[in-house]
């Protein structure tokens, strides 16, 4: 579904590249989480795969169709991206109107544009605030407008730009359940952004990016049992995997659930 080809991105004003011959491939349905630490460039990733930004070397398609500035409103149409701060993404006076207002830009009819704000907002469990003003719900609820304003699309692909990083933990279990419940609802194909390597866990394959390169690709159960790598690059195991080696003096991949059975 998606292709990245040999990817390779220069700032003028840096003088490292952001990223250097980067290569994979994204299945429809799955859901692949790209982890590194700040100046990864998991960023500049993003913004190339959401043709925010014009590719300079290399080739991405999705279903075929070139990612590039000449495509942007088909790709816009495929592609939907979830940013870190909700507030930044909100342009109506009310969760409705917030929702309605990417489908008005794409000419959605009416009767046609009503039927799926209402049905994306049931879809998020947010059908009930359709009334309110965005800015003074919590920041779980605040996202879960965003995804439905995102849905309401009906894109193949949603990208998560640390959508849960200003979330509290409750919030982001929130918007993580919704975001799997919909995936498995409509077969989307979810790529998130993360720092966090705790909502790694379900994921279906994790990328992992240091100083601009993939250097790591597979399954969790995969990376994490190369706990040593993982951590030699800057990143922290996930807090079960770090409890059970503390445990047990072992490494293995295990889940909070599966921790319960050694404490």
């Amino acid at each position: 579904m998606l292709q990245v080809h040999h990817v390779s991105y220069q700032y003028e004003e840096q003088e490292a590249p952001a990223l250097t011959d980067v290569s994979f491939s994204i299945r429809r349905g799955e859901w692949v989480s790209v982890v590194g630490h700040n100046g990864s460039g998991k960023s500049t990733l993003v913004k190339l795969l959401g043709a925010i930004m014009p590719l300079q070397t290399g080739e991405i398609t999705i279903d075929g169709l070139p990612v590039t500035a000449e495509n942007g409103y088909e790709v816009h149409g495929k592609v939907g991206m979830v940013f870190q701060n909700p507030d930044n993404q909100f342009v109506g006076a009310t969760v409705e109107d917030d929702v309605a207002f990417g489908l008005e830009n794409y000419g959605i009819e009416h009767d046609e544009m009503r039927r799926r704000v209402d049905a994306v907002l049931r879809a998020v469990s947010m059908d009930h605030m359709k009334t309110h003003e965005p800015h003074h719900l919590s920041g779980g609820q605040k996202q879960r407008v965003a995804i439905a304003g995102v849905i309401a699309l009906r894109p193949d692909i949603i990208i998560l730009d640390e959508a849960t990083a200003m979330l509290d933990p409750e919030g982001r279990l929130e918007v993580l359940a919704t975001i799997r419940q919909l995936q498995r609802e409509l077969n989307l194909t979810v790529i998130a952004i993360t720092h966090d390597l705790e909502e790694t866990l379900e994921a279906d394959r994790l990328l992992v990016m240091h100083q601009g390169r993939l250097v790591m690709e597979g399954t969790p159960e995969a990376l994490f049992e190369r706990g040593d790598e993982v951590e030699a690059i800057g990143l922290p195991l996930p807090f079960s995997m770090r409890m059970y080696q503390m445990i047990t003096g072992t490494s293995k991949f295990v889940k909070d659930e599966e921790l319960l059975e050694y404490l």
